[in-house]
C-alpha cells in the first residue's frame, strides 16, 4: 500500500497548510509523523495520490515551511522523496 507524506518544519507549519487544503477542498488526513520519515514526534499531512500534483502546486504558492512530501510503501517500508 502506498501512502504520500507531507511533513512541516513546525506543527503550525502543518496547520496553516491544512487550512490551505481545506480552502482548496483537497482531501488529506492529518497523522502523526511515520517514524521512518522521521524520529521527532509531530504531525504530518498524508495525502491520495490523485491531489499530490495539486498539492505541490499549492506547496509552491503558499510558501510555507515544509520538510518535503515522500512517498511510502507501508508493505515494505521503503519511501522516496517526491518533492
Amino acid at each position: 500500500m502506498i501512502k504520500y507524506y507531507i511533513l512541516f518544519d513546525s506543527h503550525n507549519d502543518g496547520l496553516s497548510f491544512e487550512k490551505a487544503l481545506k480552502n482548496n477542498n483537497l482531501k488529506y488526513t492529518i497523522v502523526p509523523t511515520p517514524r521512518i520519515l522521521s524520529k521527532c514526534c509531530g504531525i504530518s499531512i498524508m495525502l491520495k495520490e490523485e491531489v499530490v500534483n495539486k498539492v505541490k502546486d499549492l506547496v509552491n504558492k503558499s510558501k510555507i515551511k515544509y520538510e518535503g512530501l515522500y512517498k511510502v510503501n507501508k508493505e515494505t517500508k521503503e519511501y522516496e522523496r517526491v518533492f
